[in-house]
C-alpha cells in the first residue's frame, strides 16, 4: 500500500485560498451572465411593446395610448410587461417606462419608452409617426 504525501500548513493553506479565490472569481462571472441575459429579457420586451405600439396600435387607432398594458397591446405575451424583477410596466420602481407625449384624453401623439439595463444605458424606443 502507498502511502499518501503529507501536506504542510502552509500548502493546506495555499490551496484553500485558491480554492477561495476561484469561488470568488465563478460567482463574480456568473452574477454578470445573469445580469447579460436580464438585460437582453429587457430588450425583448421593449421591443415587443415597441413593435404592437407601432405595427397593432397605431395603425388601427392612428395615434397612441395613455399607457400602456395587455388590455390596450393584445398582440403580445402579457408576461413581457412585468420586468426581471417582476414589477410590471408603470409601477414605480420597475425597470420599464412607457412616457405618452403630446396628449389629450387617453389619445397621444408620441411617446417614449425606456428599459433600465444594470450592464448598459438605459434602452428607449421612441415613436416613429
Amino acid at each position: 500500500m502507498k502511502k499518501l504525501p503529507r501536506l504542510t500548513i502552509v500548502e493546506l493553506l495555499v490551496i484553500v485560498v485558491f480554492l477561495a479565490a476561484a469561488t470568488a472569481v465563478l460567482l463574480y462571472q456568473r452574477g454578470n451572465i445573469v445580469a447579460s441575459q436580464q438585460d437582453e429579457d429587457r430588450k425583448t420586451a421593449i421591443n415587443a411593446m415597441y413593435y404592437n405600439l407601432e405595427e397593432v396600435f397605431y395603425k388601427q387607432n392612428g395615434h397612441y395610448p395613455s399607457m400602456i398594458d395587455e388590455m390596450n397591446l393584445t398582440a403580445m405575451d402579457a408576461e413581457l410587461f412585468i420586468d426581471p424583477e417582476g414589477m410590471k410596466i408603470g409601477e414605480t420602481g420597475a425597470d420599464y417606462r412607457y412616457d405618452a407625449i403630446d396628449c389629450r384624453d387617453d389619445v397621444c401623439q408620441a411617446y417614449k419608452l425606456t428599459g433600465r439595463l444594470e450592464k448598459e444605458a438605459d434602452y428607449t424606443k421612441t415613436n416613429r409617426n
